[in-house]
């Protein structure tokens, strides 16, 4: 995605890493794959801004407690870059 796609983007979160610090990201899609549910963001540093972070949902003990955990499957991280690079083909430029 090139700087112009991404200032297009609008939706912000704010997630917490492991060490407690707050982290800015822009949010991209939610999708689904094999019954899981994955965040795709984009880091709002401008550093990392162009790389896809994609998150597995983990449900909580509430319903408002949700984790979200790194994916380091690659075969997941794949095909779920790979169906929202299909959902967006139209609105966004890859850069592979």
């Amino acid at each position: 995605m090139d700087n112009e796609e991404r200032g297009e983007l609008q939706d912000k979160i704010i997630l917490t890493d492991e060490d407690g610090q707050e982290v800015a990201f822009d949010f991209l899609d939610l999708i689904e794959y094999q019954e899981q549910e994955y965040l795709l963001v984009l880091p709002a540093d401008e550093e990392y801004a162009d790389e896809v972070v994609i998150l597995r949902m983990e449900p909580g003990e509430s319903e408002d407690d949700v984790s979200y955990i790194g994916v380091e499957d690659e075969d997941v991280l794949n095909a779920v870059y790979a169906i929202f690079k299909e959902r967006v083909k139209d609105e966004f430029e890859f850069l592979d």
